[in-house]
């Protein structure tokens, strides 16, 4: 797989702990969501968490939960 996006990330060189808080609320990930929105690769990024089964950490702008839901629902409309 090609992950050659990465180096374009907003999130390139910053702390990864932003990334993986502690829980998945609303105030502990929006510093992450916060880069993320900035991000010209967002998408790419939240592909990859998708297609890996990404199981923790922020991804594309999207907690795990919120990455489980699109999965289910890409389901129901395939």
């Amino acid at each position: 797989m090609n992950t050659n996006w990465r180096k374009l990330s907003a999130c390139e060189g910053l702390d990864p702990d932003i990334f993986y808080p502690a829980s998945e609320d609303d105030a502990a990930s929006a510093p992450a969501k916060a880069v993320c929105e900035t991000c010209p690769v967002k998408q790419p990024c939240l592909e990859h968490a998708l297609e890996n089964r990404e199981r923790e950490g922020v991804w594309g702008g999207m907690t795990e939960r919120e990455r489980r839901r699109m999965i289910r629902q890409r389901r129901k409309t395939a």
